[in-house]
């Protein structure tokens, strides 16, 4: 690959693999102890406030003090793309089997991650992405046909579900939740983007969404990714006695149904 030459420098002629987990659309090269994603320009990440890789990079920065994120080894753009050089998180994602196979453990350690992004002091986090900012991206993105059906929820659309994705556009605009709840957010809380080590928090990856944001972001897209991981969507073992809903006996939270299907539905125009 033709790298710029300040990559060049760090990465020199270290081998490396792709890596292909996750729904991203960017390139990533896993080094032993280096990870290089590459992005190429998109229109909506310019229009947008908070979106471009900078944006990324200053939130990325800011964890550092909590030890929350990779470590930003070197940040360069080209005309056509961006390129982000980040230290390698050591551990485990949290939907290794490792802890698939220990759930009670799982969601206790899930449910401290949580709580230790919501305790947090927002005053300084440099980028916030509200429910606005979201509807207005969402927008667009139904507009110019970017939204992945074939990637939803099968019973999000047809039959069952909104006729498309300008239907469920919509809907969410129409029945926004009342309450704002205000916390750190990392946006795409999945069990991929969560490594633990020791069976203790390590890092945080895939921090494209992070910001200030709604309580129930995370906790939706943490509940779909539970469910999901569990009952065999995602690698294919089921895995029967498990229960996602004790995630909110873990976090001594009254589950607000309304909200969690809200993120949840606003997650799957993106």
């Amino acid at each position: 690959m033709n790298f710029p030459e300040q990559i060049k420098q760090i990465i020199k002629d270290k081998p490396y693999t792709q890596d292909n987990i996750g729904m991203t659309n960017s390139q990533v090269l896993i080094f032993e102890d280096m990870v290089l994603k590459i992005e190429k320009r998109v229109e909506w990440k310019a229009k947008f406030n908070g979106y471009k890789t900078q944006d990324i990079v200053n939130v990325m920065n800011w964890l550092q003090q909590f030890n929350l994120a990779p470590k930003v080894l070197c940040f360069c753009q080209t005309q056509d793309f961006d390129y982000l050089l980040m230290s390698k998180i050591d551990g485990k994602m949290a939907c290794d089997t490792y802890y698939l196979e220990n759930s009670d453990l799982l969601l206790e350690l899930i449910a401290s991650t949580l709580k230790k992004l919501w305790s947090l002091d927002i005053k300084t986090c440099p980028r916030t992405i509200t429910l606005e900012n979201k509807l207005n991206l969402a927008t667009y993105f139904v507009e110019n046909n970017l939204v992945d059906i074939e990637n939803a929820n099968p019973k999000t659309f047809g039959k069952d579900g909104f006729e498309n994705p300008a239907a469920l556009l919509k809907w969410l605009k129409e029945n926004k939740p009342k309450n704002y709840e205000p916390v750190f957010s990392h946006g795409d809380f999945c069990l991929p983007n969560i490594f633990f080590k020791n069976n203790k928090l390590e890092s945080l990856i895939d921090l494209g969404e992070t910001g200030i944001a709604d309580k129930y972001q995370d906790i939706a897209l943490c509940y779909r990714s539970l469910t999901d991981n569990f009952n065999g969507s995602f690698g294919g073992k089921i895995y029967p006695n498990f229960n996602p809903d004790k995630l909110f006996e873990k976090l001594n939270l009254t589950p607000d149904w309304e909200k969690l299907r809200y993120y949840t539905l606003l997650d799957e125009l993106f």
